[in-house]
């Protein structure tokens, strides 16, 4: 079992509970645009999908930070990389 304290290259790790969140975000989008009746408010999900959102990209932006400083330019490359494709395979 893990200890309440982590050191500070565990804060920056991959975080599988954060995982977990998405995933019943995107599920109760999912089920509400299925109809599911005792699934009304889907747009909850939506909603806690764009804190965690927040949350990862904040704890992205802290990490380059400590590791020397934050770019404008980097930031906006490294959305366009992982936006970019989900968009194209969309359109």
């Amino acid at each position: 079992m893990r200890s309440g304290v982590r050191n500070r290259q565990d804060a920056f790790g991959y975080r599988p509970d954060i995982d977990g969140l998405r995933a019943f975000a995107v599920l109760a989008v999912v089920l509400y645009h299925a109809g599911i009746p005792w699934m009304p408010g889907g747009f909850v999900g939506v909603d806690v999908f764009f804190v965690i959102s927040g949350y990862v990209i904040t704890r992205g932006l802290l990490r380059e930070a400590a590791g020397g400083g934050i770019t404008v330019a980097g930031f906006y490359a490294r959305r366009v990389r992982r936006i970019l494709p989900a968009l194209l395979a969309t359109l």
